[in-house]
């Protein structure tokens, strides 16, 4: 039974505690290269989603080394890309660590969650320093719970629609106003204001909610939050 020395006992603690704030791939980038990086040394992390049949159905590849964009469209291909024989080899050795040799990036170690009926997920680092052993195995194996729910949390993030940014009260009556097709004169007599200050506040309006014109700004105000 392996241990980790104080030195893991650290970075593992410092990675677990980092892992449950990841929420986006961005996050989960920084947390690669600091936590994960203090651990596993490596080039490429790749971030493979699961189908329930246990396929790639989206990889993510989050690289510190330089990637011609040819060799990452590659890495990121779920279907004509290497995930696919890497995952049966996974599979095959009974769903272990897998130790990869990965042609030009080198060392590679492989690993993933069963939970297939949940969403599985598979991790794949590239370009450690040297061939992956039992001990690299067994530090991925300890993490893959965080990084699993991580990946989670991201799909769900950039599955979520996007919400224009809150309006004020004032903006808020304009648009409902808007909604009902009014001119700006009319606008102006119902809230007490002149036609001049209602174009300024639509103005401002277009601009915060990146659009320009009173159609535009209607529609991307349906999903959103008043401030």
């Amino acid at each position: 039974m392996l241990s980790p020395d104080a030195r893991e006992q650290e970075y593992l603690l410092h990675a677990i505690e980092g892992a449950h704030g990841i929420g986006t791939q961005r996050e989960l980038f920084l947390w690669s290269q600091g936590a994960l990086q203090a651990l596993l040394p490596h080039g490429v992390l790749l971030s493979i989603q699961l189908d329930e049949q246990g396929r790639a159905r989206q990889v993510e590849c989050l690289h510190s080394t330089v990637l011609a964009p040819s060799a990452r469209a590659l890495l990121c291909d779920p279907a004509q890309g290497p995930a696919p024989a890497w995952l049966r080899q996974w599979q095959q050795g009974g769903r272990q660590p897998l130790a990869l040799q990965a042609g030009a990036m080198g060392h590679g170690l492989m690993h993933g969650s069963g939970a297939l009926a949940m969403g599985g997920s598979a991790f794949v680092l590239l370009g450690l320093p040297g061939e992956p052993g039992v001990r690299e195995s067994w530090l991925l194996q300890l993490l893959l719970p965080y990084l699993h729910l991580a990946q989670q949390r991201v799909a769900s993030a950039a599955q979520a629609p996007a919400l224009a940014p809150a309006v004020s009260p004032r903006q808020a009556e304009i648009l409902e106003w808007l909604r009902e097709g009014k001119s700006n004169q009319e606008i102006g007599r119902q809230l007490g204001i002149s036609a001049l200050t209602v174009k300024n506040h639509l103005q401002r309006l277009y601009r915060q909610l990146g659009v320009n014109n009173r159609a535009h700004a209607v529609a991307r105000s349906a999903v959103q939050p008043h401030g």
